[in-house]
């Protein structure tokens, strides 16, 4: 797996269950136990998902290639 991608997709998803849960029992107490439940695990399966795809992985690995040393030709 690459570990570069999920130092920010982990995180992520973990801010965003924390936030839903609070937003849930302190503006909607009028949602049921079940379906907060349902929704803060959508929306952190959800936002990991995108985290995933949104943020960078591990190409750094590879070298770039050396520039070829060409002469400069010279003007007539």
């Amino acid at each position: 797996m690459e570990k570069r991608r999920f130092k920010f997709v982990i995180p992520t998803m973990v801010i965003v269950a924390v936030g839903s849960i609070f937003m849930l029992r302190n503006y909607f107490e009028e949602v049921s136990t079940r379906d907060s439940v349902l929704l803060v695990v959508i929306a952190t399966i959800f936002s990991g998902m995108i985290a995933y795809l949104l943020f960078p992985h591990n190409d750094e690995e590879k070298p770039d290639p050396k520039p070829e040393n060409r002469k400069k030709k010279a003007l007539k």
